[in-house]
């Protein structure tokens, strides 16, 4: 491919000869002449201004060095994701039923998926158009899988369940497993509440490695189009996330919270139960959500507060051992000028 043909697969303006060949994507540290790089973060311009490779998307206000052809794009990470799309195709296996796989009689296969080694799909299952599903993976009763998905290997599906078009899932990730679910006898004993829900997933969501959604006591937990879910997250039962939501590594989400389109929760943030988070919601690293927070609200640590409030008082936060010694000094010489006023904040009655 050339740099040309490249820019123009991009939507990307050309700075530089649009003949040179274009081969792959490479680091601006590795790059050699017939790679195109990416730069979007300004502590790697040092790697920028020496690196050897034949053109860098970037945005338009960044310096170039001339030796290195421009792709400009007002959104390069994105064009940087559409070069590995074009120029690192990933392998689609063939289409077909490996001898090894476990198929109920009443599935439904398109003829086109793709069923890899030891998979199991059971009864009255439905498997889309061009799907794949990996070695190991388990399509348990009654579930629906869209057309073009991509399971990876050891994924759960379990009965009932619903994957819409485009969904992808990471490795070991559990989609429908029971929620927690108990109740108190009266011996003290804690009875199973039986979870006979579902769970429903939208198109072209993308579920990460070892995350587990849960399945309700009655109706579904509820994934929305366009959400990205990292590794590592729980999603309990009831819950229901909007679209284009980002729940990055170790998010937890309690039980029957709903959580808004193109809210953003960052790692190992915490969200209570039956809560409603609006449109918009952003929370920072490591945040526990308590409560229930209006559109657009940015919110940091436990419980969580406005953000910027949260700044005001961490940067305090290394003071306050200093700040108690400079209480106490002046506790101290307010005694020594009134002695017989007592230690400040006495109660003096009169008595």
């Amino acid at each position: 491919m050339t740099l040309r043909e490249l820019a123009d697969s991009l939507g990307c303006r050309l700075e530089g000869d649009g003949d040179l060949p274009i081969a792959r994507v490479a680091s601006l540290d590795t790059a050699g002449p017939g790679d195109v790089s990416f730069f979007a973060n300004a502590k790697y311009g040092t790697l920028l201004q020496h690196t050897r490779a034949t053109a860098v998307i970037a945005a338009d206000e960044v310096p170039v060095p001339s030796a290195v052809a421009a792709l400009r794009s007002s959104h390069p990470y994105a064009a940087f994701a559409r070069a590995l799309t074009l120029l690192h195709p990933q392998p689609v296996p063939a289409p077909g039923i490996h001898p090894s796989a476990v198929i109920a009689a009443r599935a439904v296969i398109a003829v086109d998926a793709s069923i890899g080694p030891y998979v199991y799909v059971g009864d009255g299952a439905v498997i889309g158009a061009r799907s794949v599903l990996r070695a190991h993976v388990t399509i348990g009763d009654e579930a629906v899988i869209g057309d073009d998905c991509l399971l990876h290997a050891h994924v759960s599906v379990r009965e009932r369940v619903t994957l819409g078009h485009r969904v992808v899932v990471q490795d070991h990730a559990v989609i429908g497993s029971d929620g927690f679910g108990f109740a108190p006898a009266p011996d003290g004993t804690l009875r199973k509440v039986p979870q006979i829900g579902t769970v429903v997933i939208g198109d072209d969501v993308e579920i990460g490695a070892s995350t587990a959604i849960d399945r309700p006591p009655l109706g579904a937990t509820v994934i929305g189009n366009g959400t990205k879910i990292d590794n590592l997250v729980q999603i309990a039962h009831g819950v229901e996330v909007g679209r284009n939501v980002i729940l990055v590594s170790q998010v937890g989400i309690a039980g029957s919270t709903t959580v808004g389109d193109g809210t953003v929760l960052a790692g190992q943030v915490g969200v209570a139960g039956h809560l409603t988070l609006g449109k918009g919601v952003r929370a920072s690293a490591q945040t526990g959500i308590p409560n229930s927070l209006p559109d657009r609200a940015f919110v940091s640590g436990y419980p969580a507060i406005d953000n910027r409030d949260w700044l005001k008082a961490s940067a305090v936060f290394r003071t306050l051992p200093a700040l108690r010694r400079q209480v106490a000094n002046l506790q101290r010489r307010l005694e020594a000028l009134a002695p017989d006023q007592g230690a400040v904040g006495d109660d003096h009655d009169g008595s």
